[in-house]
């Protein structure tokens, strides 16, 4: 009955081997696995090398155990076009307070995963037309979300297990967050670490390395050979430009500063910046974006070789993107519209990325993103799409 089980894991992408599958196989000869729950333990520390691949397991299990069924790509397909819808009303909160019929400070309390979460549930259990009312998506009544609702405080989706067998804690899917197309969180942040060791330093190898050469000289039989490291000083440079300027970008944020922060052993030189929406004539030192702007012009002086990254969303109205002087806020007039900067800076940098917490299934439904992709190479802000933007940024 396990080899279907193998086989299975092996079919949703996860690279179990049959090493390993064999190690599985004598520890239960042995006797050490007596329950499905020690067999769900010991089979995904054998079989599961990364924690990328927890959720998959766990999906896995629960089909092949109890028969729980396995997401369809219709489910997916929902869950990017519920997030979308809510990524647009996430970035006008007074907008979406005032068709939710709820104060803003209200609609705080609610983080967008609930939303989210609250919104599907009620697109599966609705099958036609809803006006009024306090649980159905349409218009009117008291839910949270639809059109002109009131709900002060919102609900979550999900109950607390009770019974913590093998088969329920793998159909609670708590590593739902490690897949490697989820957007960026804390929790991923020892794999996404690993894809920026990747940015290795580059130079002529002119430091010895001590332990190598002792190494090399005793396994030649004393016969000397020297082996040479690339010198530290010769780590990267990196811009890190980040859109925090709005709601929907705002889970992202912390978690991205964080984890270049960690990072900083990579570079010879990290510099953190801020815009909101798209870069115009300036970037602000300051996350406030108030008081120390830099000059886009000024980039030209800079190490070309420099490493350009962008985090936002990419999302605006297209004019903010191609009218002469397009920016929301006054004092951003520049006498040039975003797009061309945006093409300044992409020619001043060879080596330059956009990554997007938009997931990439949906990206061609927003003119701005298509714009801007054409100027950058994009990549989505999750683990596979970082390991994608580090190969780029370290091609030659």
């Amino acid at each position: 009955m396990f080899i279907p089980f193998f086989y299975k894991l092996k079919d949703v992408g996860i690279p179990v081997t049959p090493t390993s599958f064999l190690t599985l196989q004598k520890a239960m000869s042995m006797g050490l696995i007596n329950s499905l729950d020690d067999f769900y333990t010991c089979a995904r520390a054998v079989l599961v090398k990364s924690e990328r691949y927890f959720d998959l397991y766990d999906q896995v299990f629960a089909f092949h155990f109890q028969g729980i069924p396995l997401p369809e790509t219709d489910g997916f397909e929902v869950d990017e076009i519920v997030r979308a819808m809510l990524d647009e009303w996430l970035k006008n909160p007074k907008q979406l307070a005032d068709a939710l019929g709820i104060d803003e400070s209200q609609l705080a309390k609610l983080t967008p995963d609930e939303l989210i979460e609250y919104f599907k549930k009620r697109l599966n259990d609705q099958k036609e037309r809803h006006e009024g009312g306090n649980k159905w998506i349409g218009t009117g009544g008291t839910s949270p979300v639809g059109h002109s609702g009131h709900h002060p405080g919102g609900m979550r989706v999900g109950g607390e297990s009770r019974n913590k067998s093998a088969v329920k804690v793998a159909g609670e899917r708590r590593y739902k967050d490690y897949s490697t197309h989820a957007p960026l969180t804390q929790a991923m942040m020892g794999e996404a670490l690993k894809r920026l060791r990747n940015m290795v330093p580059t130079g002529p190898k002119d430091q010895i390395n001590v332990d190598e050469t002792i190494y090399r000289t005793m396994k030649n039989g004393g016969e000397i050979e020297l082996i040479f490291d690339r010198s530290l000083k010769d780590r990267l440079k990196v811009i890190l430009a980040i859109d925090n300027g709005g709601w929907s970008m705002d889970p992202y944020i912390s978690v991205v500063q964080t984890l270049f922060n960690y990072s900083r052993a990579q570079f010879k030189e990290l510099k953190t910046c801020f815009f909101h929406n798209t870069i115009y004539d300036c970037v602000w030192e300051d996350p406030a974006r108030y008081r120390k702007p830099v000059k886009i012009d000024e980039f030209i002086k800079r190490d070309p070789d420099t490493r350009f990254i962008v985090v936002g969303d990419a999302s605006m109205a297209p004019y903010e993107l191609m009218a002469t002087d397009g920016s929301i806020h006054i004092r951003e007039r520049s006498g040039k519209p975003s797009i061309e900067r945006l093409r300044y800076i992409a020619d001043t940098f060879a080596h330059s990325v956009w990554l997007n917490p938009v997931p990439e299934s949906m990206w061609g439904y927003t003119h701005s993103i298509v714009a801007i992709s054409k100027i950058f190479p994009m990549f989505e802000l999750s683990i596979d799409g970082l390991e994608k933007a580090v190969g780029h940024l370290m091609s030659k």
